[in-house]
């Protein structure tokens, strides 16, 4: 008997057990249909709703995640756990670049703030680096003009410096000797005058000895090694190859020993009371770059010390990897600071500029296919106006087409509505495609 009541509770109990799960999936199922949905998101969104429509009247619902959908209603999203956003009539103007509004609390918090569109006569100074290098101008060449071989190398080893006179090698040239010898061989008499006065050796003929002597410069015989023959009546036993400038010798093309033929590069030397700069300047700015404008020159080695240049030329050619020309500029060098290789800063001088119109680089949103500007419109709201820029000049840029004095445009957080507005085209162009909500 008591094992029958036992049996007669358990099964009561799950009765009422199924009874009160079929309760709640019933008010689950009435909950989760599309009117109490609706009912739902209508309540939670209807002061906000209600507040802003009163000014401005809303077209459609959708999901920011899922822009091609549309919903005529409020509501919950069905793809992302979000509430739908509303899409109001005059943010929905159609076109390429559609209208973007943003709210002052969303203004505030994205940071965003604005400048003006100027219109004004902003010089471009401009600023460069740039590498020291060798005036090749101010280049001097040893070189013989007969076949012979080094007996003494005075100057050993490249990037020396050397005065004016200065012995570099000691060679040994047949053909210097054998002219020398010719032009002693003419015999020379005494000139008229006083007895114990020192007179001076005359050819017996003038024409000859001019021959032989015009020879000799022709060959490239030394004049040192000429004097001294005309002094002693005997040819020098060696020849000194000596430096026709003061400065450094860049490139040493013999060894002692070394035998060298009619034309051979004994030495180069390069003089360094003047150097050039060649700096480096944005194709955009090489235009306003002239030939003999002052050049204030800065070298990092030197820090606080100023050397004046003057512009060259520019060069030619644009590298294809920084995109900048290069401008040739000498520089006085005179205390020789200023050496091959050393870093420097270059400032030219503004040039004389018209009046156009600028605004903070900042503004400019550069994608590489177009430039583009967020413009603020005086009611609310924002724009996006594609622009052609010109130079760019502290911090401002110049702005040929796109752009009308006195507008307002922004400076910070306009990525973020440059994408809003994008994403408002894509849906402009998805319902003129025939998308249905």
């Amino acid at each position: 008997m008591s094992q029958y009541k036992n049996r007669t509770v358990m099964a009561v109990a799950l009765v009422a057990v199924l009874v009160a799960g079929i309760a709640v999936g019933v008010s689950w199922s009435r909950w989760r249909s599309p009117q109490g949905a609706a009912a739902v998101a209508s309540s939670a969104a209807s002061q906000p709703a209600a507040a802003d429509g009163a000014k401005r009247r809303v077209l459609y619902w959708h999901d920011p995640m899922k822009p091609d959908v549309r919903f005529d209603k409020p509501g919950k999203s069905p793809f992302m756990d979000m509430e739908l956003q509303p899409v109001y009539a005059d943010d929905d103007a159609g076109g390429e670049a559609p209208a973007v509004r943003v709210s002052a609390g969303a203004s505030q918090a994205l940071g965003i703030r604005v400048g003006t569109v100027e219109r004004a006569a902003l010089a471009p100074a401009i600023h460069a680096v740039g590498t020291v290098a060798y005036d090749e101008t101010a280049q001097a060449v040893v070189q013989p003009r007969a076949d012979g071989f080094v007996t003494r190398l005075r100057v050993r080893a490249p990037l020396v410096q050397v005065q004016k006179g200065e012995v570099l090698a000691d060679v040994d040239i047949p053909a210097w000797r054998e002219a020398l010898a010719e032009y002693l061989a003419l015999p020379l008499e005494s000139g008229p005058g006083g007895a114990g006065q020192a007179l001076p050796l005359l050819p017996h003929s003038p024409e000859l000895r001019m021959a032989l002597r015009q020879r000799l410069s022709v060959l490239g015989v030394p004049g040192a090694s000429l004097q001294h023959a005309e002094q002693t009546g005997t040819v020098p036993d060696h020849f000194e190859l000596t430096a026709p400038v003061t400065g450094v010798v860049t490139e040493l093309g013999l060894r002692e020993g070394a035998a060298f033929m009619n034309g051979t590069v004994v030495a180069r030397i390069n003089r360094t009371n003047t150097v050039w700069v060649d700096a480096q300047v944005l194709e955009t700015q090489a235009r306003a770059v002239t030939p003999g404008a002052p050049v204030r020159i800065q070298a990092h080695a030197h820090l606080g010390r100023v050397f004046t240049g003057q512009v060259l030329r520019v060069l030619p050619q644009v590298d294809s990897v920084t995109r900048t020309v290069g401008v040739r500029v000498a520089v006085l060098n005179g205390p020789g600071l200023l050496s091959p290789g050393m870093y420097v800063d270059a400032d030219f001088p503004a040039v004389k500029a018209t009046e156009q119109l600028w605004v903070p680089s900042e503004a400019v949103i550069a994608t590489g296919e177009r430039s583009v500007v967020i413009v603020a419109r005086p009611g609310g709201g924002f724009d996006v106006a594609t622009v052609t820029t010109g130079i760019e000049v502290g911090g401002k840029t110049a702005i040929l087409s796109g752009l009308t004095a006195g507008q307002s445009v922004v400076l910070s957080g306009q990525f973020l509505i440059d994408s809003e507005a994008n994403l408002k085209s894509a849906i402009n162009r998805l319902s003129a495609g025939g998308a249905s909500p």
